[in-house]
């Protein structure tokens, strides 16, 4: 009984105490919403319909009746830089920064978002001099974000390694596929000026941080060759098996003229053959092609890509076909099928692309940087028809 007289005591005074508080709450409310202008409804009004031209003109014109409102100047300069207005975005977050009223975390907002400015307006090195500030804030992991992305810009690789590292240790995340391309971009500078012992140097740091990384064995290879040294380059582009047999396809041409410069060129087309019997890959199957076409003849390549098209047939399969057929059909059959060639070449331009993963981005030529998203190791050595027909 005790239990029931507080429990019928207690109920009708949390009522009043959460209507008494409700009242209080409304009543603030109510206020606060008295005192902002006429302005800002509209200008929340517009954003809510997608007007957002509008809404910076209602904005600014709260702005001009209330100075002290600094939130909203953050949203203006924000709402600018989206709408490519820099200057006026830059000027919004400059005069922010220079009123002596600003609480620290509010000039550390501040001094954020006019680092985002510069970095849309290009001014790279103000950009990179303001986000070095922000570590140590609440804005540090975003700050080395936008670094990478400045130093990936200028192609600072040691700056970009430096800073993946640091955002390694703040998140607890691993960059170590990433960290392996700065080096690979290292090495590849060196190579261009047959700095071979400094290339080296490079790739095998890529190779400790992430053993995987093709692209280092690519281009140790490219770097045997360069100093004369075929086989050692072989050696090199044959371990891609063991990493990923998808990136032989990327240096199948090289690696069929590293076995001729040897005079084993009919090893280097077997050793071919076997990775095409494993892993199919139209640019493989290309390179094939034309060493049996100028080693065995024109019979010898059609055989080759007919076998081919049976165990995988695609459109870009059967170009290929058509052109080993023209090369041995009789004249008088040549006409018709270079019509069929044609046609069918036509409608394969759209399939023979490389896709990123990432974003989707397609492209003619193989990257290691995805030119639109900037991710790196995004598109696999396929074309989009091969991955298509596997999938």
């Amino acid at each position: 009984m005790e239990f029931e007289f507080w429990w019928l005591l207690g109920f009708p005074l949390f009522f009043a105490f959460g209507w008494l508080a409700a009242r209080v709450d409304i009543k603030q409310l109510i206020t606060e919403s008295r005192a902002l202008p006429l302005s800002y409804f509209k200008g929340l009004n517009f954003l809510l319909n997608e007007q957002p031209d509008k809404a910076i003109e209602a904005f600014i014109e709260v702005v001009k009746v209330d100075p002290q409102t600094i939130e909203l100047h953050f949203a203006l300069g924000s709402l600018f830089r989206r709408r490519g207005e820099v200057e006026r975005a830059i000027r919004m977050h400059e005069n922010l920064l220079d009123r002596p009223d600003l609480a620290p975390e509010q000039k550390m907002t501040a001094l954020y978002e006019l680092a985002q400015d510069y970095l849309k307006a290009g001014l790279l090195d103000r950009a990179e001099e303001l986000f070095g500030k922000l570590q140590g804030t609440q804005y540090e992991q975003q700050g080395f974000k936008f670094l990478l992305e400045i130093f990936e810009q200028e192609k600072d690789w040691k700056k970009a390694i430096e800073t993946s590292r640091k955002m390694d240790s703040i998140s607890g995340q691993s960059s170590a596929k990433d960290i392996a391309h700065f080096y690979c971009e290292l090495a590849a500078v060196e190579l261009t000026h047959s700095r071979w012992d400094q290339a080296r140097d490079y790739l095998s740091e890529a190779l400790s941080v992430n053993r995987r990384c093709a692209r280092a064995n690519i281009l140790l290879g490219d770097a045997e060759m360069g100093q004369g040294r075929p086989q050692a380059a072989i050696e090199y582009w044959k371990a891609l098996e063991g990493q990923n047999p998808a990136y032989i396809s990327l240096v199948a041409e090289k690696l069929l003229a590293a076995h001729r410069s040897l005079g084993r060129e009919d090893e280097g087309l077997q050793l071919l053959r076997g990775y095409l019997a494993n892993n199919p890959s139209l640019d493989l199957l290309n390179v094939i092609f034309q060493g049996e076409l100028d080693t065995h003849g024109a019979d010898h390549a059609y055989r080759l890509v007919r076998d081919e098209l049976a165990r995988n047939p695609t459109l870009l399969g059967l170009d290929k076909l058509l052109e080993a057929q023209l090369l041995e059909a009789p004249a008088e059959r040549r006409h018709e099928l270079q019509l069929i060639k044609n046609l069918v070449h036509q409608h394969t331009r759209s399939l023979a692309l490389y896709r990123c993963e990432s974003c989707g981005f397609k492209a003619r030529q193989f990257y290691w940087h995805c030119p639109a998203c900037n991710g790196w190791e995004t598109y696999p050595p396929r074309r989009t028809e091969e991955k298509e027909f596997a999938g």
